[in-house]
């Protein structure tokens, strides 16, 4: 883990935020404003073009064609070519009960032309009233750490959620009932109950009709089957025992692992491993995990309702370690940089604000023509799946802050070496102390 704070390793569910008792709205349309089964022509919502559907299973999604607003196919390095820097926003569980995040941070994106991944939580689109249809590994049927969502909640998560997959992003999964500790903890499933959690989530997603009754509302755009290739565990959880089941079922990769650096990933069992990692905490010398939750268990120590006092410079903190690490991995040895959040309002909304802010700090230099790219965490291994893998391996060598010895046209350069590089000095520390905290909610 290096020299990350151990505060709050994990964050919690969007669920979790709706069990804590989040304001609700009301609010039932649908992204496209066509009933299921329409197959008409048309916009959604985001002006992007309605396309025909062809009906999955009990049409609770749908095979639309290719995904709109997708980056250029991916192409390799050229011989000392610069690495882009990627970003990679990600949101846990990604349900929407009536707070505004999740169409708040849709329209943030479509501003900048950014692209993110969503991992949805399969509960949220299975009503209460239907809950023992799930059965957690380990766990009584209809049990879950996270709350069930309400109608009204479950219809909005579906709206946002075709949105999103319209609007380019990525359906990921944060799995189901988001078990952290006790005997049917996450960390203690074998492979095989793995899949079956898989199985079920897969499920919730293809069968939202059948398990709602809901005729009136459209498909889901996409194929899950296809479309789902990576998530994160609850609580960063359980992944030594989910990689061998993500492999077989040909998942890209697994976002789950708690201890990341700012390094270049590397594959275990075939699966690309994207942790969060830990970036340079403003007033400190350890390093924060880089998700919302860890901010709030280093600053409120796990409360979420601290004097308001303190949110301002909190909120400053927060959005400084995010700009922090954006800046330290763009400066120097350029490895993506993972951010992880949920769609909360945990001390008056200040992690909200602070994702926010460096989002924007970051696509402004996007948009100054800095090559930054906000992309999924799919589009980021499509660019890396045709990288060659002698490339690869040299950026792998490269420490956290370190600098390619003789510039990337140097470091990078066509030859018939090993492919190992050396690389030059440090950037901005990482840290020596490791703090204190819970590690019970993701």
């Amino acid at each position: 883990m290096g020299n990350i704070s151990r505060r709050g390793m994990i964050g919690l569910g969007a669920g979790a935020a709706a069990a804590m008792g989040l304001a609700a709205c009301g609010g039932n349309d649908d992204a496209s404003g066509h009933a299921a089964g329409s197959g008409g022509h048309g916009k959604t919502e985001s002006g992007t073009p309605k396309p025909t559907a062809r009906p999955i299973g009990d049409g609770s999604t749908s095979d639309t064609g290719p995904q709109p607003h997708q980056p250029d196919k991916p192409v390799p390095l050229e011989p000392g070519q610069t690495p882009p820097q990627f970003v990679i926003f990600s949101w846990d569980g990604a349900g929407e009960v009536g707070n505004g995040l999740f169409p708040r941070f849709l329209k943030l994106a479509k501003e900048h032309e950014a692209h993110m991944t969503f991992f949805l939580s399969g509960l949220y689109l299975l009503p209460e009233s239907k809950k023992r249809k799930y059965h957690g590994p380990n766990n009584a049927p209809g049990a879950s750490d996270i709350g069930y969502l309400t109608d009204e909640h479950i219809k909005l998560t579906l709206k946002y959620t075709r949105q999103a997959w319209l609007d380019g992003h990525e359906i990921g999964t944060h799995f189901n009932g988001h078990f952290c500790s006790g005997h049917g903890t996450v960390a203690n499933w074998t492979p095989k109950q793995w899949h079956s959690e898989i199985d079920q989530a897969k499920s919730f997603v293809k069968e939202w009709r059948t398990n709602t009754g809901w005729t009136d509302l459209p498909s889901l755009p996409f194929d899950y089957d296809k479309e789902l290739v990576g998530g994160r565990t609850p609580c960063l959880l359980g992944q030594d025992n989910l990689l061998p089941t993500a492999r077989e079922l040909g998942w890209r990769y697994d976002a789950s692992s708690p201890g990341g650096r700012q390094r270049w990933p590397v594959q275990r069992n075939r699966v690309w491993d994207l942790p969060l990692q830990g970036v340079p905490f403003p007033g400190h010398s350890f390093e924060v995990l880089s998700m919302d939750y860890n901010m709030l268990a280093n600053q409120s120590v796990n409360s979420t309702k601290a004097p308001p006092s303190n949110y301002p410079g909190w909120r400053t903190q927060a959005a400084n370690a995010y700009i922090n690490g954006f800046e330290r991995a763009y400066e120097s040895n350029r490895a993506p940089f993972f951010i992880g959040n949920h769609f909360e309002e945990w001390n008056g909304g200040i992690y909200m604000d602070a994702v926010e802010q460096a989002f924007t700090h970051i696509a402004r230099e996007k948009e100054k023509g800095a090559d930054v790219r906000m992309v999924s965490f799919r589009q980021f291994v499509d660019w890396l799946d045709v990288q060659r893998p002698e490339i690869v391996e040299k950026l792998q060598t490269l420490d956290v802050g370190q600098k390619p010895a003789g510039g990337w046209k140097e470091f990078l350069k066509d030859d018939t070496g090993t492919g190992k590089g050396t690389g030059t000095g440090k950037g901005k520390g990482t840290g020596t102390g490791t703090g204190k905290g819970s590690e019970d909610a993701a």
